[in-house]
């Protein structure tokens, strides 16, 4: 049984963010860049899975972007992955999730892998395209924003749990197959300084746009982001003066009136 997981990079939820000048993108410089939250999750599912189970031949980390990215995938192969894809050239910036999803697709169709993993969206679009999206053009079963996974005793199924309102419900599903993670998952180990250093010497192996067979970016259409605007400034808190009777009614008339809540 052959595993992939799904690394992305986006920027660290602590981080100040600022709009570039041409509002095009955000402004990159000095933005500490981090493995997706979500993304972990499908990370140590992946490494518990290769831990736990002999059946599981390998653990392959990918992901789509420049040379600077590649942080994450260290990351994913000190935490337990066995080797890497990069997808690294000039002519996959830019690309929106569902392109994205193409240029996976065309990159592992030939690979036969059992299971793919991934988070269930990025923190930073968050638009959640991705996994359903790569399913779609793998032509497999997709269970969603999954808080638990259970491999079947014989590799052939796999049941999922996932949220949903009020309740959760259980699916199964055959292999091949694509599971998105959400948080409820075992929270992905800390890599240690001996595993880091480990990672350095797996393989990676980089591919060019001219080493994609059949990926064609503008097959799928896309979504031109045209630009970016800060949120509105959070206008200032008022006091209210007077006595507690008096401050309590002008509360409730702004609470009416501005506010519109009541």
């Amino acid at each position: 049984m052959k595993v992939l997981v799904i690394v992305r990079q986006v920027p660290d939820s602590t981080t100040l963010i600022k709009i570039r000048g041409d509002k095009q993108d955000i402004d990159r410089a000095g933005v500490k860049m981090v493995v997706n939250p979500f993304d972990e999750f499908a990370i140590e599912l992946g490494t518990q899975l290769r831990e736990k189970r002999s059946d599981v031949q390998g653990l392959t980390a990918l992901l789509v972007g420049p040379a600077s990215a590649a942080e994450a995938l260290r990351t994913a192969l000190a935490v337990g992955a066995d080797d890497a894809i990069h997808l690294d050239d000039p002519a996959f910036e830019g690309l929106d999730e569902i392109q994205t999803a193409g240029l996976i697709a065309a990159a592992i169709k030939s690979q036969g892998y059992d299971l793919v993993l991934t988070g269930k969206q990025e923190i930073d679009l968050d638009s959640g395209q991705l996994g359903p999206a790569l399913a779609e053009l793998l032509d497999v079963p997709h269970v969603g924003a999954c808080v638990a996974v259970e491999l079947a005793a014989d590799g052939a199924s796999v049941t999922a749990r996932r949220r949903i309102e009020g309740a959760e419900e259980g699916v199964q599903v055959g292999l091949p197959c694509l599971l998105t993670c959400d948080k409820g998952l075992p929270e992905m180990r800390y890599p240690s300084l001996p595993n880091l250093m480990k990672a350095k010497k797996k393989p990676v192996k980089v591919l060019k746009a001219a080493d994609v067979a059949g990926w064609d970016k503008a097959a799928l259409g896309g979504v031109k982001l045209y630009d970016f605007e800060p949120p509105p400034a959070r206008p200032p808190g008022k006091f209210i003066d007077g006595e507690p009777e008096q401050q309590a009614a002008t509360l409730v008339k702004l609470l009416r009136e501005e506010a519109k809540v009541i």
